[in-house]
């Protein structure tokens, strides 16, 4: 028995459902049904985009289910106004159909996406059988990039008309316009922005320099004509280390950017340099050969500049993270820096095995001349 009432409702429940959905479509079939569907034309956009295509055209209206409200043929002189809601025969997709069906698509340009944010008419009568109206637009035009959403510029367009009640589709026309007055001023901004707009950039342009000094001071940077000297070493002599002299060389670079018809050119001015005040050497130390010893130290540090610069120079860098690639290969070059500088002291024992200091003489020789570094003997 259980059983039985269960199908009962259940049976008694679709009845009633459909009974309704048989109501809505006998109103619509009738002329009196709640909302009217109005058929966009795919007709082509006169635009011609050199900046851009059509990626994507996103719905971000809160109102969905329809575009407004239009007073009905049906409404009496003296009384108040009947309304009937309108919307697109498809829905949102009769939009995105119209504007990517519209304009030509070539993916070698910027791939702009589209929101739609509000779109809205809505009419007031005037008496005699018209009506005044107004059409509202609001679009927000960016990029997609890692699935976010690049806000570029915002449009906010209406548009006033006056008609004769009559049939949701004689508003066609206007409709299709107010569309394509968004797509006319963002086709005109971003022929105006695209070589000055950072967000617009097409590509990375990477120039390195080499930083100089006009005059010395403290800092020497890197020269092959200007070797150290032992003048150069200002610091007093740590006398607890059983070393002779020490010198610290190290990387730096600053950074410069510029937007220059649409490529981002980053201008990396590399500093290998050693500060005098921070160099010491005792005074039996003070030859040649051990100061060969420190100018090798140097040597590397300008080897693995040469290493980073190469690195970056063959990276494809994005316009929107070029300067994260760079940072990584700076720390990179950093420890790899710190760990030739180890290796090099102690396969060489401090300068102490002449013939692994011979060895690391000619290497350090062709990798300098490999980066078109012609070494100076010392």
């Amino acid at each position: 028995m259980i059983m039985l009432k269960i199908k009962f409702y259940r049976y008694s429940f679709w009845i009633l459902i459909n009974a309704v959905i048989g109501v809505l479509m006998t109103g619509f079939k009738s002329g009196t049904s709640a909302i009217q569907l109005i058929e966009l034309q795919n007709k082509k956009i006169q635009i011609s985009p050199k900046e851009f295509f059509i990626a994507d055209v996103i719905d971000g209206r809160i109102d969905k289910l329809s575009i407004g409200r239009l007073i009905s043929p049906a409404t009496q002189a003296g009384k108040a106004p009947v309304y009937y809601n309108a919307n697109f025969k498809d829905g949102f997709a009769s939009i995105k159909s119209y504007i990517i069906n519209g304009l030509p698509v070539n993916k070698s340009l910027r791939p702009v996406v589209i929101r739609i944010k509000a779109f809205k008419v809505e009419e007031t009568p005037l008496g005699t059988g018209r009506v005044n109206g107004q059409i509202s637009l609001s679009v927000a035009f960016g990029l997609i990039r890692d699935d976010d959403f690049i806000h570029l510029v915002d449009y906010d367009g209406s548009a006033v008309y006056q008609r004769k009640t009559g049939t949701a589709q004689d508003l066609e026309p206007i409709w299709r316009s107010t569309i394509n007055n968004s797509l006319t001023y963002f086709n005109n901004w971003i022929n105006m922005q695209a070589d000055y707009n950072i967000n617009l950039a097409k590509g990375v342009k990477v120039i390195f320099t080499d930083y100089k000094e006009k005059e010395e001071g403290d800092t020497i940077y890197y020269n092959v004509n200007r070797p150290l000297k032992w003048t150069d070493f200002k610091d007093k002599p740590q006398i607890s280390t059983k070393f002779g002299a020490a010198v610290f060389a190290s990387l730096g670079y600053t950074e410069e950017v510029k937007l220059i018809k649409g490529i981002v050119n980053v201008k990396i001015n590399l500093k290998v340099y050693v500060p005098k005040s921070a160099c010491w050497v005792k005074d039996n130390t003070a030859d040649d050969y051990a100061l060969n010893h420190e100018q090798r130290h140097f040597d590397i540090v300008k080897i693995i500049a040469g290493r980073f610069k190469q690195r970056i120079l063959t990276e494809k860098l994005s316009t929107y993270n070029y300067d994260g690639p760079i940072n990584v290969a700076y720390f990179d070059a950093l420890r790899e820096i710190d760990k030739m500088q180890k290796q090099y002291d102690g396969e060489t024992q401090h300068s102490i095995n002449t013939y692994q200091q011979q060895i690391w003489n000619v290497k350090i020789d062709n990798e300098l001349e490999a980066l078109g570094v012609k070494p100076k003997n010392i």
